[in-house]
């Protein structure tokens, strides 16, 4: 089995993972749930974890070498878990009551954020609320710069499937985009779009559309391989 195999495998394990009854906490309650929706919420964010693997030629990994190629210093061994600990503590004070669930998965921390807090329908203009969520954010990743960020577009089914891959490239390059200009090292962030491909919810009805059409942003700590 090849590196690249083996990763996709990984993929497809920590996705089913997530299905299985993975927990989170209430961005409005502060309460661990485990309820269908946000089961399926987790199999996207799950999903967004890993894009990175599965996109280009191991995106991920070559962001790595570049930050510490950079001079960035590398985290290893215990200090990774504690490093994403502190990233994670601080996400969650920063996001409490913005409607934007915060999954970690191992050393991986990625936030689901739906559409009523990030673009109308077809639109890829940041929607006014989406501001302060993603200056909290910022505000983060300037503390934690130790990570690659990966920002993955999805959309609801409305639309051709190719209308639509483009159209999360353009809601996924707004936010990274926003990002940097916040001060995150546009060297950290990987920009990809998922069109349509990966529904959380139902597509039949406004509810689910809405958190379809959403944007999740994984943090992956920057290892020496």
């Amino acid at each position: 089995m090849n590196k690249r195999s083996g990763k996709i495998i990984l993929a497809v394990t920590a996705a089913t993972v997530f299905a299985s009854g993975c927990t989170t906490l209430d961005a409005y309650t502060r309460e661990e749930k485990t309820s269908q929706t946000t089961k399926g919420a987790l199999i996207g964010a799950g999903i967004g974890a890993v894009v990175g693997l599965m996109s280009g030629d191991d995106a991920v990994e070559r962001r790595q070498h570049a930050l510490i190629g950079a001079g960035l210093g590398a985290l290893a061994g215990g200090a990774v878990g504690a490093y994403q600990d502190r990233q994670e503590a601080a996400l969650r004070a920063e996001l409490e009551g913005t409607g934007v669930y915060v999954h970690r998965d191992g050393d991986n921390i990625t936030l689901n954020m739906p559409g009523n807090v990030t673009f109308a329908t077809d639109s890829s203009d940041l929607s006014p609320a989406f501001f302060d969520v993603l200056n909290s954010v910022g505000k983060v990743l300037g503390e934690f710069d130790k990570t690659v960020v990966e920002v993955a577009g999805h959309t609801d089914s409305d639309g051709s499937d190719a209308y639509n891959q483009s159209l999360s490239e353009r809601r996924a390059n707004s936010v990274a985009s926003y990002l940097k200009g916040q001060g995150v090292n546009p060297q950290r962030v990987i920009s990809v779009g998922m069109g349509e491909a990966y529904p959380v919810a139902d597509n039949g009805t406004a509810s689910g559309k809405q958190a379809n059409r959403r944007v999740e942003i994984t943090m992956v700590p920057v290892t020496q391989s």
